[in-house]
């Protein structure tokens, strides 16, 4: 056996799928400080609260008739408290084909108790999006960031539904256009594709979540943390920048270096075509591998994000190894496969990795696969 290493590493060996690379070009002295120090409620901390709201606003292009607020609890946070507050009023179907999107089918079995639909498919595949029951609220993730599976577009949701559909998109916005009519509430956080810091969400009201909000009490006791509601009206503060409970000034200075980060390659568009170069950098590695695939074999719902590869053979221990000699050599960190996914390697392409890290990658995954494989 042969320990030829390649000559060339990747420059930015960041591959975790969350938290995700920082932008090209960050270092934390490039941060705004002046609101560090202060209370979040004083003008400077509502200012800046306000401005990243205002460029999330602009960089998904999203339309004035959805509300935007900060949360705690990073996307987790954000989507139980759209459940917590909104489910029950009407029956409930639930979609899961990853780990993410069976907590939220555990949180309304086991915590809410409410007997949903649950519609499964199997890692690297989806449910039958077109047996989707409408007149239910339905959960669903947008890109199933430990599956590398994602829904094609909106289609698929009417726009004549009954019942809200509630997106888990973390992994999703800022990578995909999203059918913001078809969406009544979407979650996600900073972590993701803009590279931000972990334990805020980000919670994306519509006007549909807003009327359910301010007609129905649900019949559980919600945690302080979770209340969008005051004396029946929605609480308009909190998507003004005034947040439930005190978040972190730093964290969201780090957003808005990223926020603007993004404008600068383009808005939406340019995230789009980095999260797409990267996809088919990496694409093309494992068409040229016979001992790699695709976990997501229907290219048409295959994440471009968090993208998801089978090791011929490998079991738990192998990727362990396999991750484990690539981070030693500083070639690529936090690559194996989420722990409750058949065992591969996940790979993060979003916006904030360079394609050229992608295709540097390649050679490290060979010099790897042949010191383990022999």
């Amino acid at each position: 056996m042969t320990d030829t290493r390649p000559a060339t590493k990747p420059v930015r060996p960041f591959f975790s799928s969350g938290p995700c690379a920082k932008p090209p070009g960050y270092s934390p002295d490039k941060l705004a400080t002046q609101s560090l120090g202060r209370s979040h409620r004083a003008k400077i901390g509502k200012e800046r609260l306000g401005l990243a709201i205002d460029l999330m606003r602009e960089g998904l292009e999203l339309p004035d008739t959805h509300r935007i607020g900060i949360v705690p609890g990073s996307d987790t946070g954000a989507f139980e408290m759209a459940m917590w507050t909104m489910l029950g009023a009407r029956p409930v179907t639930t979609l899961a084909w990853e780990s993410f999107g069976e907590g939220w089918v555990t949180d309304a079995v086991k915590q809410l108790r409410i007997e949903p639909t649950v519609m499964r498919a199997d890692y690297g595949q989806l449910p039958d999006l077109d047996k989707v029951d409408w007149s239910n609220d339905v959960l669903f993730t947008w890109n199933g960031t430990t599956s590398g599976v994602r829904v094609p577009d909106g289609a698929w949701i009417p726009a004549d539904r009954q019942g809200l559909s509630f997106a888990d998109a973390t992994s999703g916005v800022f990578a995909y256009d999203i059918p913001w009519d078809k969406i009544d509430v979407a979650t996600f956080s900073w972590q993701k594709v803009l590279g931000g810091e972990g334990g805020h969400g980000v919670i994306i009201l519509g006007p549909r979540a807003v009327e359910r909000l301010e007609s129905y009490t649900p019949a559980w006791p919600l945690p302080k943390v979770f209340r969008l509601v005051s004396k029946g009206k929605l609480t308009e503060g909190v998507f003004k920048g005034e947040t439930i409970n005190t978040p972190s000034m730093l964290a969201v200075e780090d957003a808005i270096f990223a926020l603007e980060w993004a404008k600068s390659v383009g808005g939406l568009d340019g995230l789009k075509a980095r999260c797409a170069a990267n996809a088919q950098a990496l694409d093309k590695i494992v068409a040229e591998r016979d001992w790699l695939g695709h976990l997501a074999r229907d290219s048409g719902t295959r994440s471009h994000t968090s993208v998801c590869l089978t090791v011929a053979g490998a079991d738990a221990e192998f990727i362990k190894k396999f991750a484990g000699l690539l981070e030693k050599e500083g070639a690529a960190f936090d690559i194996a496969g989420y722990r409750d996914a058949p065992p591969g390697l996940r790979i993060w392409c979003g916006a904030t990795v360079d394609t050229a890290d992608i295709v540097a990658l390649g050679p490290w995954l060979d010099w790897a696969w042949s010191q383990l494989a022999a």
